[in-house]
């Protein structure tokens, strides 16, 4: 399908809220890509709207399509969706043509994804400015109109089961300073990177950069200890943040994208940080998975980590896994040659 065609093609919906970064990066994408949606405001707490599916677990957001058979089914995953679009409308699209700029491009937003949001997670739910902020303002994005008692019964519903859930993120006292740290040298590493390029791989943005979009349009600009941070250490960060909330307007050439022969030190550097956290926590995970382990312990930044296993970050070890052994030998080794010293080794091991 062309880019004219999608945007005559009837649009896409999907159910999703402001305070989901999931939903904001897919909202994003699709803007970038042209490819008309209709968004459903609503909550995964409530009934699907107007007879639709239900998914097999609720996440936001929510996309409503068509299986092989042309039944719609409710489906939620952010990146096999983008891959599907990928497939599915031409053009425009966020995933280098090189393999080996679209691994390191799906590592970018598998940390994103993965990691980032554990910054998000934590500076949500671990402050009371935050915690007040998002429990009095989710309920307000997620639910009909409210009166004072019932906003505030919310508030602490939303807030006591969004609590409970900083065990499977990691988010405790022993781990906040690592999550901290982390989130700071990102913000440096980004905002060094912006001093030079417009986008993580380019003039061009990839699925990199929508995933690392979807967590900082929370903690930049949302949550309010992480946005003092984030606009006190990384003002570019901040802004970066706003513009790439709509590049409907980016045209795009394959030139754009960055020659894997000669990356810039900046994205080396941002690779490097997420060497310094991301493998030990998705090796810890899928060891703990295997054994059956009630809890994953690894050291993560010189500290110990501990948090409840998570299935999907199995999944996420494997897709990575499985793409690095798709690269033909000579770009494999290129792959390897480019990540070596970052500390991503381990991830395709």
């Amino acid at each position: 399908m062309t880019t004219q065609a999608a945007q005559s093609a009837a649009p896409i919906s999907l159910m999703g809220v402001p305070g989901s970064p999931y939903t904001r990066k897919m909202l994003a994408v699709l803007r970038y890509r042209h490819i008309p949606y209709r968004l459903i405001l609503g909550s995964h707490t409530q009934t699907a709207p107007n007879g639709r599916p239900e998914p097999k677990v609720r996440m936001l957001p929510t996309f409503y399509l068509p299986d092989a058979d042309g039944v719609v089914q409710a489906v939620t995953d952010s990146t096999p969706l983008i891959r599907r679009f990928e497939a599915d409308y031409k053009g425009r699209h966020a995933v280098p043509g090189d393999p080996v700029l679209a691994l390191i491009d799906a590592l970018i937003e598998d940390y994103a994804d993965e990691w980032l949001t554990k910054a998000m997670f934590h500076y949500r739910w671990a402050y009371e400015a935050d915690i007040s902020k998002a429990g009095s303002v989710l309920p307000v994005w997620a639910r009909e109109p409210q009166d004072d008692a019932t906003l505030a019964a919310n508030n602490r519903m939303i807030s006591d089961r969004q609590i409970a859930r900083l065990r499977y993120v990691g988010s405790n006292p022993t781990t906040a300073r690592v999550i901290e740290s982390s989130y700071e040298r990102f913000l440096d590493a980004l905002e060094d990177h912006l001093r030079s390029h417009r986008y993580l791989l380019g003039k061009r943005p990839g699925t990199g950069d929508f995933g690392i979009y979807g967590q900082l349009t929370q903690l930049a600009h949302f949550d309010p200890t992480s946005m003092a941070v984030t606009v006190a250490r990384a003002p570019r960060v901040y802004g970066w943040t706003g513009l790439v909330d709509d590049l409907s307007g980016v045209e795009p050439t394959e030139s754009d994208w960055f020659d894997t022969r000669a990356l810039p030190d900046s994205l080396m550097r941002i690779l490097r940080e997420i060497g310094r956290v991301y493998p030990p926590l998705l090796l810890a995970n899928a060891a703990a998975l295997k054994a059956g382990d009630k809890q994953v312990q690894a050291t993560i930044d010189g500290s110990q980590w501990v948090q409840d296993p998570f299935v999907y970050q199995g999944k996420c070890l494997a897709w990575l896994r499985r793409d690095h052994a798709a690269l033909s030998p000579v770009q494999r080794e290129h792959f390897d040659r480019l990540i070596a010293g970052t500390g991503c080794e381990p991830i395709f091991g």
